[in-house]
């Protein structure tokens, strides 16, 4: 299925038959990237008096329950409900699930023992005005990135300057590979996420930050139509299946 689409006084073609899926697959057990010290994936067959559900355990029917923690256990997307005591779930800030998204790929620098992506990373880059949605990949990406346990291991993170000018520029929702746009252990301080929901000043309530998608290398820097799937839940953030869609000018 082919669409057209206006933006920025130009038309774009996409094919909707043709999605670039960038969430990592939930799998049981270990199989997935861990953060935050949370714990494998647990899928285990729903049990009762006469009843299992799992056929391999001789029942009818296969009825397993899923056990996760979102922001721990793979690719998820969060509201600013994360960070503050509102009460805002993901349920009810997700109200748009097509953007135009720029695809764009970065390098930390190291600032003594950190990796951070700060303004030295944009020096080569340029937004288009009126982008809606950005998607950063960090290198190096390899695809032992879907299973890395960054617990305990002070991952790359972003400077709070840098999430302020994609924050002016009108970013209004992040989508990145990394597990948190936050230093892994920073006291509490959450500097870039609260300059990206902009906590402390006017309030951005559709605002989403999805974090531990990985965007293969095969996919080129540029435009897309960005969908971002969520399940909807009351929680403050949900496991998300972000997709992305090739854009061609007509």
């Amino acid at each position: 299925m082919k669409i057209q689409l206006s933006w920025q006084g130009k038309k774009y073609a996409a094919n909707l038959g043709e999605p670039l899926a960038i969430g990592i697959p939930l799998r049981d057990g270990g199989q997935n990237p861990n953060c935050y010290f949370t714990g494998p994936v647990r899928f285990s067959p729903v049990q009762a008096p006469g009843f299992t559900g799992s056929i391999a355990q001789g029942g009818t029917v296969n009825h397993f329950r899923l056990s996760l923690a979102p922001h721990g256990n793979g690719t998820h997307t969060e509201c600013y409900g994360h960070i503050t005591n509102s009460g805002a779930v993901i349920a009810n800030q997700v109200k748009k699930y097509f953007s135009v998204a720029r695809l764009i790929t970065l390098t930390p620098s190291a600032v003594g023992k950190d990796k951070v992506i700060d303004a030295r990373a944009m020096q080569k880059v340029v937004l288009p005005p009126g982008i809606k949605a950005l998607v950063v990949r960090t290198l190096p990406n390899e695809p032992a990135k879907q299973q890395y346990n960054y617990s305990g291991n002070n991952p790359p993170y972003f400077s709070d300057q840098i999430i302020e000018q994609w924050v002016a520029h009108g970013i209004e929702h992040l989508v990145t590979d990394l597990p948190s746009v936050d230093k892994e252990n920073d006291e509490g301080k959450l500097l870039a996420h609260k300059a990206f929901w902009q906590t402390n000043g006017n309030l951005r309530a559709e605002a989403t930050i999805t974090e531990l998608a990985y965007i293969d290398n095969q996919i080129a820097d540029g435009l897309y139509l960005l969908e971002l799937q969520v399940l909807p839940v009351y929680l403050d953030a949900s496991p998300s299946n972000p997709i992305l869609y090739s854009l061609k000018p007509t």
